[in-house]
């Protein structure tokens, strides 16, 4: 499919080169076709990365999709040039007024601060607010999700005994929900996180649908408001290296981290990883934009509601 994304954005030659189709803006606007329109409001600290592992998944249709990235005037990331950040990024104030087929929010490193104590939260909150009104489907991803539970449902995330680090083995609770289509019945999906969300709290809004969990990494996946929302506490999107960067990053830190849990062949990390996530990775994201952004909103985006 075209995956059509800001001119010089440095992941298009790396899509280039695992054969993705991609195009800039310049080539896009010449086709005369009704794109969908998809907002990425980036949260992690090594943008360039997150960048190019969801660009990968959504590139998995053979839908045309424009891509815009938003950033938060509360906060400044201290890990990604600047450069980069005011060449392919837009201040949420200056999209508000638009609408959107969809919204990926993504997690962010501050799972362990009390929601309102992170810096941007009101400005994150207004994004959730504006989204359920301006935008036809909303996928959030790790803290992302914790925070929009908590946002929109009350719910609170819980700290863990040990972080929840690793490739788990997860279970198909709603095997006729579209975003399943072409699953097995157990799939794997990474996770890095010190908090969790509890079925016991889930189970007191109705509104929510737990989709699929894990034995060993609880709740991952649940779904709201007729599928116009989908919260995911791991990281399908993660690429083979990224359990393996946090793992060495965190060990020249000095910090003690367990070896990610069934990852590497014989949890032995001189070991290439083992990546068990990728097919089911595409299949979630293509469902979802078939499924519940594609097939749901609108011809006309402006009568989205």
């Amino acid at each position: 499919m075209p995956l059509t994304i800001p001119d010089k954005l440095p992941a298009i030659e790396l899509l280039k080169k695992e054969n993705i189709f991609v195009i800039d803006n310049s080539r896009a606007n010449a086709q005369d076709i009704r794109p969908l329109k998809i907002a990425i409001l980036n949260l992690m600290p090594i943008k360039e990365t997150t960048e190019t592992d969801l660009l990968r998944l959504l590139s998995n249709s053979p839908l045309q999709i424009n891509i815009d990235f938003i950033k938060l005037r509360s906060h400044v990331s201290k890990n990604t040039p600047i450069e980069h950040m005011q060449q392919f990024y837009l201040y949420f104030d200056m999209v508000k007024r638009h609408k959107y087929d969809g919204l990926i929010v993504t997690g962010a490193p501050v799972e362990q601060y009390e929601y309102e104590s992170v810096t941007y939260w009101n400005e994150l909150t207004e994004v959730f607010d504006w989204a359920r009104t301006n935008v036809t489907a909303k996928m959030f991803i790790c803290w992302g999700a914790c925070a929009a539970l908590y946002h929109y449902y009350g719910i609170p995330k819980h700290d863990t005994d040990e972080k929840v680090f690793g490739v788990f083995k997860h279970h198909v609770l709603e095997p006729l929900n579209p975003i399943f289509r072409g699953f097995d019945d157990v799939f794997y999906v990474p996770h890095s996180r010190h908090t969790e969300i509890w079925a016991s709290d889930v189970d007191k809004v109705p509104e929510i649908k737990v989709l699929a969990s894990s034995n060993d990494a609880g709740l991952y996946m649940m779904m709201a408001d007729g599928g116009r929302e989908l919260f995911l506490t791991g990281h399908a999107e993660y690429n083979a290296r990224t359990l393996d960067t946090e793992y060495r990053r965190d060990l020249q830190k000095g910090l003690h981290i367990d070896i990610p849990k069934n990852y590497y062949p014989y949890d032995d990390p001189d070991l290439d990883p083992l990546v068990r996530w990728r097919s089911t990775a595409n299949l979630m994201f293509s469902n979802w934009l078939n499924y519940f952004v594609y097939q749901e909103t609108p011809y006309n985006i402006e009568d989205i509601k």
